[in-house]
């Protein structure tokens, strides 16, 4: 039995663009290029016709159907397909958008080879890429936002289940899930991690709090 490579299709409206990420992407040597689409419904009408991608490396700004709405329909009919958001702006509102319409990483259309190397890797191996434009809180969905902000209480994390109607099972798993995602080791670097970037916001004590 013949074990394929990872399948990855590309949208641009640029075809100059298109062309050289698919030349670069079958430089890696890894992954099979299934097919390019020069936009939106480009992209559903070839995935009718051939083999599945597993990564969709997706433009934001095209016209008629942007990437954003390229997301959100892949997100709805093709679930297990994941996109890697490309764009020539890096503004925290796109970052947001295209994330919350179910891409799992975002690069820079001018990022170095050797990063759309290392996205398309985490990508296939971990499911998402948080590289330096796409701030680690970004890939948090709203579960694990709340848990982050629990994290922070004098909750024990069976009393955190409770709170979050899981089991302590699921909860062990956010756990080790955010461990690798945000890259700490323990309970107290999770709540660093979210009062740095603002998840939960830390009241200082006044003076006269201080008094007994």
């Amino acid at each position: 039995m013949t074990n394929l490579k990872p399948g990855i299709a590309l949208v641009d409206d640029h075809a100059l663009l298109r062309n050289g990420l698919s030349g670069l992407v079958r430089s890696f040597g890894q992954y099979d290029v299934l097919f390019e689409a020069c936009g939106g419904l480009d992209l559903i009408r070839q995935l009718q016709h051939t083999r599945l991608p597993d990564v969709v490396l997706l433009d934001i700004n095209m016209p008629g159907m942007d990437g954003c709405e390229t997301a959100n329909w892949l997100r709805l009919h093709y679930p297990d397909i994941r996109i890697l958001a490309l764009s020539m702006y890096d503004t925290e509102s796109s970052i947001v958008r295209i994330l919350r319409n179910g891409a799992k990483g975002y690069i820079l259309k001018d990022s170095a080879p050797e990063e759309l190397r290392l996205a398309l890797e985490s990508i296939i191996r971990k499911g998402f890429y948080a590289g330096q434009q796409c701030r680690p809180m970004l890939v948090l969905n709203e579960r694990e936002l709340e848990f982050m902000r629990l994290v922070c209480t004098e909750w024990t994390y069976k009393e955190i289940a409770d709170r979050m109607y899981l089991s302590p099972r699921t909860i062990d798993g956010y756990r080790d899930a955010l461990f690798e995602k945000l890259n700490v080791r323990t309970r107290v670097g999770l709540a660093m991690f979210a009062v740095r970037s603002g998840i939960v916001n830390i009241e200082p004590i006044t003076t006269a709090a201080c008094v007994r």
